[in-house]
């Protein structure tokens, strides 16, 4: 058998496991499951240059009866994010610049959650598009639970951008695994930071947004240490209660959702060589071949495990279309998207550049740094 032969059936046998895990995969959220939750539940919203998605997030929470207060932190918003959320009736905090070390997200998080008054904690990306019940759902999770994490809908708005954005989502499940089980280890936690639910004092007492305060797979790094550190993660399929409109068509998810496609910040370089192969030879490969009319035997059987997914993959978009089926023929453009994001990756997120300590793979540290997974406390000098 050749080295090719051998690294295709290697890999597929990776994902073909990782793929088993759907099957453990908890029911999804749904409104009207659990009581209004006793404790206080503060909504906090980072944003900047938010104003033209913000009102569809805001309302819903303003509304809602489980939620105490909606923060907004206006991370130095140069439209009139402030103006409006506060038109809403939503409390604006006025962020400061980062300090340095700090990526702006992280940054406005560890402020607003700090002017929280309420002992829970939603935490929500301002592209989000939250449902009657989110909030008292993901309260009452964390009866069982240290820190939640809900996978939404998507949004995409035409054939070729959802087609794109699925093939993008295609090549993490097979890195990583479907939303919702325990992977075998914290290295492969997927965690998703347009929607998180935690207790405050908890956090706080972390100091869990201090200490991913360098990356830009924020959402991913902060998931991961805390399970590290102990604490009882959870994944829950939010799609009937939460919509992402995330980009403006095809060119923003290549380049955006591209720019962390690799999650390179916080996968070893080992995983990430081991990514490459998984997408290459699993994803990419079976369709090239096919396109040249030379498929193998088990290339046929990955494009119909692929087909199989694509199905399975409906749940995730607001309105699955042509775009998710013809995701398959983009696989190899998602393959060399995700080389690129390994080898030059980007630095700059919201008009901010970062150094190199925001891309750096994990466990590839200079010497004297600290490690990922100590406290840190925010620096006092400079600001970006």
């Amino acid at each position: 058998m050749r080295p090719l032969t051998l690294a295709q059936a290697a890999a597929a046998a990776v994902v073909a496991a990782r793929l088993a895990r759907g099957r453990d995969r908890p029911p999804p959220l749904a409104a009207g499951r659990s009581p209004r939750p006793p404790r206080r539940v503060s909504v906090v919203v980072p944003a900047r240059d938010e104003e033209a998605r913000l009102e569809r997030c805001l309302v819903p929470l303003l509304a809602d009866p489980a939620v105490h207060e909606v923060i907004v932190v206006d991370d130095g918003s140069r439209d009139g994010t402030a103006r409006l959320a506060a038109r809403l009736g939503a409390a604006v905090v006025s962020g400061t610049p980062p300090p340095d070390g700090w990526v702006g997200k992280q940054w406005a998080l560890h402020q607003g959650v700090r002017a929280a008054a309420g002992p829970i904690v939603v935490a929500l990306d301002a592209d989000t598009r939250p449902g009657p019940g989110l909030c008292r759902e993901l309260a009452a999770l964390l009866d069982g639970c240290d820190l939640v994490s809900a996978g939404p809908r998507f949004v995409c708005g035409g054939t070729i951008e959802q087609a794109l954005h699925a093939s993008f989502l295609a090549g993490l499940v097979y890195r990583c695994g479907p939303l919702g089980p325990a992977p075998p280890s914290p290295a492969r936690l997927l965690v998703n930071g347009q929607c998180l639910a935690f207790r405050k004092a908890r956090m706080v007492e972390a100091d869990g947004f201090a200490r991913v305060r360098r990356h830009l797979t924020d959402d991913v790094a902060l998931g991961r240490l805390l399970a590290r550190d102990g604490w009882r993660v959870a994944v829950r399929d939010a799609g009937a209660l939460l919509e992402v409109d995330m980009h403006t068509g095809p060119a923003d998810v290549w380049r955006e959702w591209g720019r962390s496609i690799s999650l390179r910040d916080v996968t070893s370089p080992a995983g990430l060589a081991g990514d490459l192969a998984v997408v290459w030879l699993v994803a990419a490969l079976p369709v090239l071949r096919a396109a040249a009319g030379r498929p193998t035997p088990l290339d046929v059987a990955l494009l119909v495990q692929r087909l199989l997914l694509v199905a399975a993959l409906r749940g995730s978009y607001a309105r699955p279309g042509a775009g998710l089926a013809l995701s398959p023929l983009l696989d190899a453009a998602t393959a060399v998207r995700l080389t690129w994001s390994v080898l030059r990756p980007a630095r700059t997120w919201r008009g901010r550049r970062y150094g190199r300590a925001a891309v750096r793979p994990a466990g590839a540290r200079p010497a004297g740094a600290r490690p990922a997974g100590s406290p840190g406390r925010p620096a006092r000098s400079g600001a970006r």
